[in-house]
């Protein structure tokens, strides 16, 4: 779901807001209730929940071992790798 960051005009109350993106904006603002409460342009939040690769691949899990050897076509002391 969403965070959405909004600002009120009016008594410039700042506060992020988790909806639905099939929901309707929020224009009232919680603090002063006048309709002056907007949606900011800001970076892209959102919120993972329940259990997917994260939790189950990587959260807490070794690492991936990591190849020390040179390719075939790499000469010794290359810095490639």
């Amino acid at each position: 779901m969403p965070i959405y960051d909004y600002q009120c005009t009016s008594c410039g109350l700042k506060k992020e807001v988790m909806r639905k993106v099939s929901e309707p904006s929020v224009t009232v603002c919680p603090e002063c209730g006048k309709e002056t409460f907007a949606k900011q342009v800001s970076a892209p939040n959102f919120q993972l929940n329940g259990t997917g690769w994260y939790s189950t691949d990587f959260k807490g899990g070794s690492k991936p071992e990591k190849k020390t050897e040179a390719p075939a076509a790499c000469a010794t002391g290359c810095a490639c790798h």
